[in-house]
């Protein structure tokens, strides 16, 4: 591993990768343009890493132009193709011509993920880098994994005290073979006996994929509409009366907990929408969006009484603990108004533009580039403590 760098000449190789093979592919760009922006550049030299839809990977200066991307042009004069070998020797880069890897090496000491969905926030591009032995922001594979798979994920807090609603996981594989089958074993289900009910991938984020159902006709679109895009779809009961509250965790000693934020939803169905998390704040013939900071949002809200605050402040410390996270991650919470009951509903490793706007509301507050600097610091740590365990014992039964 690369020792870090602390003086002023001797800034540290910041690559910040973002993009990839996701549906969430556009709001990764934007959250990778935030960090960027926000990164103190007398620490770090920054090398933007864009992973593009295809899977080639990019750097060059035009990928800190937002407009770029819509019409992002691989051959570019200013562009170069790299890629990332799973060698821990190389400590870099390699530029390809052709699409061919050279000798040519861009050196990095660390990795900055941006990445939201799959093959990228999910534990896939965690793997890769620890086969290079790079330290890398966020969460380590097992965490990532664990946090992307909601059915997963929820098993795992459940067994550490923290509430969660039932639900059921279902296969595209056994709804081609029956759907008729599959809803009976949904309605069967402890808790999801009665309609309504609510539909959502098991991997995705972004709201992509949702909706609920009001009766078995509804229940076998939404389906339908989730396994466009995951393998796996999570039937849960609908909250009619529902009050959704988010928080976010930062890594560290100790870890810290942000203030607490109630996302506005503009849809009857009181579940968040894609264009409620991002287009809220701007749209094409208006500013652009910028990433879940669009979402309409009271912040650290007045009327959210303390009792309840403090109880999600550690449902989310101890969901943190119990999945392994790392870095910063956003935990979201839905509220039963009618029962004034709190259930876990999900974490995002990798949370949308990182949560920035939940930090600068504490006392004292924690800007975004201070949260980023924590972050790094925390990669660097993490890598220190791995590459101190054995992993090897040489050959003893060959």
């Amino acid at each position: 591993m690369s020792r870090q760098k602390n003086s002023k000449k001797e800034k540290i190789r910041l690559a910040v990768l973002f993009g990839g093979r996701s549906v969430e592919h556009e709001i990764s760009i934007i959250t990778g343009l935030q960090a960027m922006q926000a990164m103190d550049p007398e620490k770090y030299s920054i090398i933007p890493i864009y992973i593009a839809p295809t899977g080639k990977w990019f750097t060059g200066k035009p990928l800190y132009n937002r407009p770029f991307y819509r019409t992002f042009d691989a051959s570019h004069p200013e562009i170069q193709e790299v890629t990332l070998l799973p060698k821990p020797d190389v400590q870099g880069l390699l530029v390809c011509k052709n699409g061919i890897p050279t000798q040519e090496k861009i050196a990095i000491d660390a990795c900055f993920l941006g990445f939201h969905g799959q093959q990228g926030e999910d534990g896939c591009i965690q793997g890769l880098l620890e086969m290079t032995d790079i330290p890398y922001t966020g969460c380590g594979v097992p965490a990532a994994a664990v946090s992307m798979n909601k059915f997963l994920c929820k098993a795992i807090v459940k067994a550490a005290g923290v509430p969660v609603l039932p639900g059921i996981k279902v296969s595209k594989e056994d709804a081609m073979q029956s759907l008729a089958a599959v809803c009976r074993q949904i309605q069967s289900t402890p808790g999801l006996e009665n309609f309504p009910l609510f539909v959502k991938p098991c991997s995705l984020g972004s709201s992509v994929g949702v909706s609920p159902a009001l009766d078995l006709y509804a229940l076998h679109g939404a389906l339908a509409k989730v396994f466009q895009y995951d393998d796996y779809a999570i039937v849960e009961p609908f909250i009619q009366n529902l009050l959704e509250v988010n928080i976010s965790i930062l890594d560290g000693t100790p870890v810290k907990a942000s203030v607490t934020e109630i996302p506005l939803t503009s849809r009857e169905t009181g579940a968040l929408s894609y264009d409620d998390k991002y287009m809220r704040g701007g749209n094409k013939l208006a500013k652009p969006s910028q990433g879940m900071a669009s979402l309409a949002r009271i912040i650290n809200p007045d009327h959210l009484p303390l009792t309840v605050k403090a109880a999600i402040t550690q449902y989310a410390l101890d969901a943190f603990k119990a999945i392994g996270c790392s870095g910063q991650a956003r935990l979201d919470f839905m509220i039963d108004t009618s029962k004034d009951q709190i259930y876990f509903n999900e974490i995002n490793p990798i949370p949308g533009s990182l949560a920035f706007y939940l930090w600068d509301r504490l006392d004292p507050p924690l800007l975004y580039t201070q949260s980023i600097d924590q972050m790094i610091a925390r990669a660097f740590e993490k890598k220190a403590m791995k590459l101190s365990l054995k992993d090897h014992i040489g050959f003893r039964a060959l």
